[in-house]
């Protein structure tokens, strides 16, 4: 089907303009979100997305070629998603080199049983040692 045909059934707010709009582009848009994330789920979900902000834009625009349309519509959504996803205060990075080392040393406080029963431990001294005279 010619982009005509489709910028039409959007204007008719026919369903089949999705359809047809992921039929004719739906590789590109997905190929695209792909390059961009390197995640399945994400390129998928980043396609349906241009095809709901498709159906909510063309009404009042009326794209030239729809490919470069859509195109421009999924790179968008696909950068929202990675600097979404890798913003600095969600991303994974070590805060230090010896992060690395974490896993290797001991924790201070030990685990939380071990962590309880010091506290404890340390309750029964100090109710003991007051009660001492001086």
């Amino acid at each position: 089907m010619e982009d005509k045909n489709i910028i039409q059934l959007y204007f008719e707010r026919s369903e089949a303009a999705i359809s047809e709009t992921a039929v004719k582009y739906g590789k590109l848009c997905h190929t695209i979100a792909y390059n961009i994330l390197y995640n399945e789920e994400d390129s998928e979900e980043c396609v349906n997305d241009t095809w709901l902000r498709a159906w909510n834009t063309i009404p009042p625009n009326r794209p030239d070629i729809l490919r470069t349309y859509l195109a421009h519509i999924i790179r968008n959504l696909a950068l929202s998603r990675y600097r979404r996803d890798h913003a600095e205060k969600r991303s994974h990075a070590p805060d230090s080199p010896l992060h690395e080392l974490a896993e290797c040393l001991p924790d201070p406080e030990g685990s939380p049983a071990e962590a309880a029963s010091m506290a404890e431990l340390r309750q029964t001294l100090n109710a003991f040692v007051a009660g001492l005279e001086e």
